[in-house]
């Protein structure tokens, strides 16, 4: 009866461990996405300036 008992136990253990790494591998690519998301958009943002910054100088060197 302790035999199957600590079977138990230790497949209920085995199973917990198993669901709780899966929600913390969940967890882990989510904030990986949302750090990718905002360095893109850093990126967009620093691009669409040096474009302005492009365009302002060729209209002050027009002018």
């Amino acid at each position: 009866m302790v035999k199957v008992g600590t079977f138990f136990a230790m497949s209920f253990g085995a199973f917990l461990f198993w669901q709780t790494m899966d929600k913390v591998h969940v967890w882990i690519a989510l904030h990986q996405d949302e750090k990718k998301e905002k360095m893109e958009k850093e990126a967009e943002i620093r691009r669409m300036r040096e474009e302005f910054y492009q365009q302002q100088k060729e209209k002050d060197s027009l002018a």
